[in-house]
């Protein structure tokens, strides 16, 4: 069911107003002051109707549940077979790491340490920043040193992680090769496949307003712990 939203209003008159209880919006720059919505609701932008803030009870495990599939599949997918080749009498089959490491001198040196980079590594390390930062929190720990800063690396890191990208591409260029060789898929095309649905559902599913609530204010208990006196 699709959850219902709330469209916020536009933060006026701001002066004097705590920077933490500001957001803004990614695609418009509009400024508003945080308002968190009933569960199962969303804060919009009043403006261009970007959603804002997702409002969703324990959404830490499913994040983490798909983030750990992403990892999985990300590195069992740079091993396994991509695609196996067939043209008059001979075939081959590559995994992406002999395509990435096929060029081993000049300038298409690049273009492998670019497609590792690209395709494997920085989704890996994405989804593992998530984990570091979000286990801590689901499982009531402090948390984890460096919260923010791995955090902040994570969405850093999205707009990179071009793995969907890389699917969609090589689905053209195969279909563009067929006419000339017989091709199969191997399993770490398929691991692709569903290695996209699962980024962008885990994407839509993530609240990066909430998480950063959730360092804060498991930050402040951690503080106010270790102020206690003994």
């Amino acid at each position: 069911m699709m959850a219902q939203t709330d469209r916020m209003d536009a933060g006026k008159g701001l002066d004097g107003t705590d920077p933490a209880a500001l957001i803004g919006c990614p695609n418009c720059d509009e400024v508003y002051v945080a308002r968190t919505p009933p569960a199962g609701r969303r804060a919009v932008c009043d403006r261009c109707g970007t959603v804002l803030i997702s409002s969703r009870e324990n959404a830490g495990i499913p994040i983490l549940a798909l983030s750990l599939a992403v990892l999985i599949l990300v590195l069992a997918a740079a091993f396994h077979p991509f695609l196996s080749i067939n043209a008059a009498g001979l075939g081959n089959r590559v995994s992406l790491l002999d395509v990435a490491t096929s060029f081993r001198s000049g300038v298409l040196v690049l273009v492998s340490v670019a497609t590792v980079m690209l395709i494997v590594a920085l989704p890996a390390l994405r989804v593992g920043l998530l984990i570091y930062v979000i286990a801590p929190l689901e499982m009531g720990l402090r948390p984890a040193r460096h919260a923010r800063v791995a955090f902040r690396a994570a969405q850093e890191l999205k707009p990179w992680s071009m793995t969907e990208v890389f699917s969609i591409g090589c689905a053209v260029a195969l279909v563009k090769v067929s006419d000339l060789a017989r091709l199969e898929f191997g399993p770490a095309f398929w691991m692709f496949v569903a290695l996209s649905v699962i980024v962008v559902i885990s994407d839509r599913f993530m609240c990066s307003w909430s998480i950063w609530q959730a360092i804060d204010e498991a930050e402040g208990d951690a503080t106010a712990y270790a102020r206690e006196p003994v």
